[in-house]
């Protein structure tokens, strides 16, 4: 059982990943405030969205690690039969 839900969620993070589109990650108003600067000769508006990305994707990192350690602390060692 527990390994149909790894494998479901290694398969489920594998279909997010390879579906990665570009996307915005700012509200309107900012956006426009970017485009504007930008076009008057500003280049801190370019790297804004890549910035705003790297701030949501951090928090699912940080779950994702700490469930990492939780499965490889926790989970059940296989006794080695001697025969």
């Amino acid at each position: 059982m527990k390994g149909f839900i790894l494998k479901s969620f290694f398969a489920v993070v594998v279909l997010c990943i390879s579906f990665i589109a570009k996307v915005q990650a700012q509200c309107a108003m900012c956006s426009l405030t970017a485009q504007a600067a930008t076009e008057n000769g500003n280049t801190q508006g370019f790297g804004l969205n890549d910035g705003i990305l790297f701030l949501l994707f951090m928090p699912y990192l940080a779950v994702i690690v700490i469930g990492i350690i939780w499965y490889k602390k926790y989970r059940k060692k296989t006794p080695v039969l001697k025969s």
